[in-house]
């Protein structure tokens, strides 16, 4: 979830960031500050009830917290209006800077791929060494049932 300023967006260019985000399956809504501190309280977004001040748009990612953090981000660079106050990610609060580091990692998946192969990488590794005793092994067979041979 990221927090921004839209305060000086036209409604188009409000409609075009919704466009672009609900590309990537993340909803953006203006909300009003009463009801979203009251919505908050007792939830992990409670910690970022503060930022419930001036106009405020939330951009809601279901899925993968980096990829709304790049997107609104991304939009932002573009878009020198829009302003990000900050974001919650995993109930914690984070300020634009965090943001921004959240927004360099990898998306979910390529993570998820990168620890699967740092798992196999050893599995893989105890196979070829087990492999190479085995080899070895019926090498010596074969060489010593060749030297009983001749």
């Amino acid at each position: 979830m990221v927090f921004t300023d839209y305060k000086g967006l036209t409604v188009a260019q409000v409609s075009e960031m919704r466009r672009l985000l609900r590309a990537s399956e993340i909803d953006y809504k203006v909300v009003k500050n009463t009801l979203a501190s009251i919505a908050a309280d007792d939830t992990p977004v409670s910690v970022a009830k503060e930022q419930f001040i001036g106009p405020v748009g939330i951009a809601i990612g279901y899925d993968d917290p980096v990829l709304v953090a790049k997107k609104v981000l991304e939009y932002a660079k573009g878009n020198e209006t829009l302003g990000v106050k900050g974001g919650v990610i995993e109930g914690k609060f984070m300020d634009l800077k965090d943001l921004k580091s959240v927004a360099s990692l990898p998306p979910r998946n390529v993570q998820l791929a990168m620890l699967a192969g740092a798992m196999a990488a050893p599995m893989s590794k105890m196979a070829s060494l087990l492999q190479a005793t085995i080899r070895k092994f019926g090498y010596a067979l074969n060489g010593l049932k060749e030297k009983k041979g001749q």
